[in-house]
């Protein structure tokens, strides 16, 4: 896609990281539209120097990622500003720093607040600007995330004493999950993977047990997909 002269919503614009995406973006000639959370000063400064470094649009807008109506809200409102919107970049976030080993001061609320805007968040971002860039037949969507989400270092808040691992399947057949699917889906899934088959549930139940029988084993992921993924 040719970037001079798109619209791109940055979300947590005004951030270190988001300013950064912001410019880098906005070198290449993209209109910016600067999406914050709060520091409404801090948003519209960044939107005024992108436009003074650049000589491209930009704008500063607010909304609360975890508030569906805000979210459509700002995606018409940058759409109406700008004429379009081309690319997003889910770039907020929300974290608070709680040691590992201090399991109970992640409460509920500061867990549902981090799904919320990390998680949810993207998504609602993600199925409001879909049908825009769709009628455009256009469209780019970036998701910043994060190293943690490869490594669960968390599990440690557990360890020694209990030990925390995942197990990651591909296509299973015969699941719930899997007959939910759509038939093209569980076709292409098996005919991608590297041993031509679905993922078997007997290797994720071994797996399971082989978690459960480990002393030396934690804060591991394991894909079992019949070599779809590799890491």
């Amino acid at each position: 896609m040719d970037l001079a002269g798109a619209v791109a919503l940055v979300t947590g614009g005004n951030g270190g990281l988001g300013q950064r995406i912001c410019h880098a973006l906005a070198k290449e000639g993209v209109h910016i539209a600067v999406m914050y959370a709060q520091s409404r000063n801090q948003a519209e400064g960044v939107a005024r120097e992108l436009t003074s470094r650049h000589q491209i649009n930009a704008a500063a807008f607010v909304c609360d990622v975890t508030d569906g109506a805000a979210v459509e809200r700002v995606v018409g409102d940058v759409t109406g500003h700008f004429g379009r919107l081309d690319i997003l970049v889910n770039d907020a976030a929300y974290n608070q720093a709680i040691p590992f080993a201090d399991l109970d001061s992640l409460t509920m609320e500061v867990w549902d607040k981090i799904m919320a805007v990390n998680l949810t968040g993207p998504m609602r971002l993600m199925k409001a600007v879909a049908p825009v860039m769709k009628a455009q037949g256009r469209g780019r969507i970036v998701n910043i995330s994060s190293v943690a989400g490869v490594g669960p270092t968390g599990s440690v808040a557990l360890a020694p004493e209990m030990l925390v691992n995942c197990v990651a399947p591909g296509l299973l057949e015969g699941t719930r999950a899997t007959a939910n699917l759509r038939r093209e889906q569980i076709e292409n899934s098996a005919a991608t993977s590297l041993l031509k088959k679905p993922a078997d549930k007997d290797d994720c139940a071994d797996m399971v047990v082989t978690m459960c029988r480990t002393e030396t084993m934690t804060g591991q992921t394991m894909v079992i997909d019949s070599g779809r993924y590799f890491h």
